[in-house]
Formats: structure tokens, sequence, C-alpha cells
């Protein structure tokens, strides 16, 4: 009888909770629409949102606009690869191996393995989010 006991508080205790939670919830939902403010103990829902309150989120400049290329290495978008089909100046155009083609700038900062490069050569290049090449090879 004792065990049956137990186990009805049991119940009823976890019910309440279940129950004031139901309650609390919206109520605070309501609050933080109100207010327009998250309560100081709420749980961050994002990974940037963290990290920027602890401060380790790195600055970075917004993209360049078509037709704006950095002008020295930075940190590295993405990797290229492909073959030259024009140059222009200090404009490399380069046809990936899926057909597309992109624009990419080399400057004095571009590390340029094995010489440097004319139409028709293939090439691999880690690139900027503004187009500038940090290396070529």
């Amino acid at each position: 009888m004792r065990i049956n006991a137990e186990a009805s508080l049991l119940a009823i205790a976890m019910a309440t909770l279940t129950a004031i939670s139901f309650v609390a919830e919206p109520a605070s939902a309501k609050e933080k629409e109100k207010t327009g403010k998250h309560h100081p103990h709420a749980a961050t829902t994002s990974a940037a949102a963290a990290a920027s309150l602890l401060g380790s989120v790195p600055e970075q400049s917004a993209a360049p606009k078509p037709g704006q290329y950095d002008s020295k290495p930075g940190v590295a978008w993405k990797t290229v690869g492909g073959t030259v089909k024009d140059i222009q100046g200090e404009t490399y155009t380069v046809e990936e191996y899926d057909g597309s083609q992109m624009k990419m700038r080399v400057g004095q900062g571009t590390k340029q393995l094995r010489g440097h490069k004319k139409v028709g050569d293939t090439i691999r290049a880690e690139i900027t989010h503004g187009g500038f090449a940090n290396s070529i090879q």
C-alpha cells in the first residue's frame, strides 16, 4: 500500500510540474514580445549569438558588390579549380570544371606557385569572398 501512495504522490508532482511549465512558458513568451527583451537566463539558440556574447566572433567586412574585388589577401572563402580563359591586367577569368566561369583578382599579395600563369593553364586557387586569389598553383 505504501508503494502505491508514493507512486501516486510522484504522479501528482509530475503532473503539477507539467501544468506549471505549460502556463509559465506562454507567459514568458508574451513578456518577451511586449518588452522585446530576452530573459537574462534564457538559453541561447544560436552558436553565433553565443560566440558574440563571449567576444570570439572575428570581424569580417561585408562581401564586395559585383564587379568589385578585394585588393589584398584575406580570409580564405573557397578553392577554385579550372582553366585560365582570359587575363586582363590583374583579373583572371577561370572556367571551372563544371563549366561555369568566374573572375578573380591577382595582385602582389598572391602566392604564385610554379611561376606566373597564362591563358590555357590549369590552376587551383584559394580565393577570398571578394574574389582575391590568396594563392594560385
